[in-house]
């Protein structure tokens, strides 16, 4: 069973930590209807929990842009939006918690390097349900992901830097019912291995690099 990881000390956090051990899971949702809104509280979990099962059955992979909540159906696709600096990402579904009252979703330590949030351990978000995961076809391939807003212009200030040292820099649009989020990308690779190999050129620059599925503009 995974444990929060908060900002608190440790003894407070397991003694707080959830997935069932106090009381356990609230039921799921059967549904999930795309542009319902949430606020409140996002925490993280990352290293501790590496290479553990979670509810989907699924292995925790803490560089995955994953993330639990209470009650959304297993595969649901959810924009978080960090409303302290605006800066958004697109997570899935695979395991459940948080269950300390005012949180409402605990994100992969991928997720939350790219909202800002690692060195607080907790921020104040907004979450957009976007659908259930479209499965991936066989024309999708990888791209590295180092940033994403809801507002343009950030996306296209940080667009316009990266351009000065890589070739193929674009602004993803991911329309939701209660807006647009502007995803920076850079590459478009068919393996893996390649993404991994010109992440390594990024992550010095500090930016929140994460490999993501990416079927095209």
């Amino acid at each position: 069973m995974r444990r929060w990881v908060v900002a608190a000390a440790a003894v407070t956090a397991i003694g707080l930590s959830g997935c069932g051990l106090f009381g356990g899971p609230r039921p799921a949702s059967s549904s999930a209807v795309t542009g319902t809104t949430q606020t409140g509280i996002a925490s993280w979990y990352g290293p501790g929990f590496h290479g553990n099962p979670t509810s989907s059955g699924e292995i925790f992979d803490q560089d995955e842009l994953t993330a639990a909540h209470q009650t959304l159906p297993l595969g649901t696709r959810v924009a978080v939006t960090n409303m302290e600096n605006g800066r958004s990402v697109e997570v899935r579904v695979n395991d459940r918690g948080p269950f300390v009252d005012g949180r409402i979703i605990d994100l992969s330590h991928a997720a939350a390097r790219s909202l800002g949030m690692i060195g607080p351990g907790t921020a104040p978000v907004r979450l957009e349900v976007l659908g259930q995961r479209n499965a991936r076809t066989e024309t999708a391939a990888f791209a590295l992901q180092v940033g994403a807003f809801a507002d343009p212009r950030n996306a296209e200030q940080l667009k316009a830097s990266l351009e000065k040292r890589f070739a193929y820099v674009r602004v993803a649009t991911l329309k939701g019912e209660q807006g647009c989020y502007y995803r920076v990308r850079v590459g478009r690779f068919a393996r893996r291995v390649d993404a991994v190999e010109i992440a390594r050129t990024i992550t010095p620059l500090g930016l929140p690099t994460v490999i993501v599925e990416d079927p095209g503009p």
